[in-house]
């Protein structure tokens, strides 16, 4: 247990300045979610900038990708809840027959992504990071809609994600992943008294 406390710390120490910055604008775009306030836009677009380059940097090609992706989604994002900027911000619900659809289509994407990628990327992880490529898109979306079921996907995704960073070496990052599910589980709390709130005007 204190050689894996010591490793841990050491490699928290090496941290470099980027991801700490990364990581800080992340935790500002998902507290800022939560609260469905459209300064998490810019902060999510200035933190997957920096993700982008630092995953390619760690030959997680399809953490890379999605991070380009997140920048257009940030931009999106921006538009989307711009749009109704001054009315109510509802909150919507994906039904779940989509869901039973959703998932297995999902799943085999990313096996598909990972089979075609493995003759040009040597990594034990691609379909572990192919996976939560293709779930994070299509959850970046639940957001932009404003669909609470999107917190429920991000708490098995970021699970994932703070296994996969912490192999990769990007120990931060996975402590931030870790803090990510407690931010979802806020987030899908915070939702859904607005939604519960939206229910209650609807019947006075």
């Amino acid at each position: 247990m204190d050689a894996l406390l010591g490793n841990f710390a050491a490699q928290l120490l090496a941290t470099s300045t980027l991801e700490w910055l990364a990581v800080a604008l992340a935790v500002a775009y998902i507290v800022l979610a939560g609260r469905q306030h459209m300064a998490c836009w810019p902060s999510a677009f200035i933190s997957t900038a920096i993700y982008t380059y630092l995953f390619w940097q760690v030959t997680l090609p399809f953490q890379a990708g999605l991070n380009v992706f997140y920048m257009l989604m940030a931009i999106y994002g921006w538009w989307q809840w711009g749009k109704v900027a001054n009315t109510p911000h509802r909150v919507n619900r994906l039904p779940w027959s989509r869901h039973v659809l959703l998932i297995p289509g999902l799943f085999a994407i990313a096996w598909l992504l990972a089979t075609l990628a493995a003759s040009q990327f040597n990594s034990d992880m691609l379909l572990l990071d192919a996976t939560i490529n293709v779930f994070s898109i299509a959850t970046t979306f639940m957001v932009a809609h404003r669909y609470i079921e999107n917190w429920l996907y991000w708490i098995v995704i970021n699970s994932a994600s703070l296994y996969l960073y912490y192999q990769s070496g990007l120990v931060l990052t996975a402590v931030l992943f870790g803090a990510y599910v407690v931010f979802a589980v806020y987030g899908y709390w915070q939702w859904l008294r607005r939604e519960n709130r939206d229910e209650s005007a609807a019947t006075c």
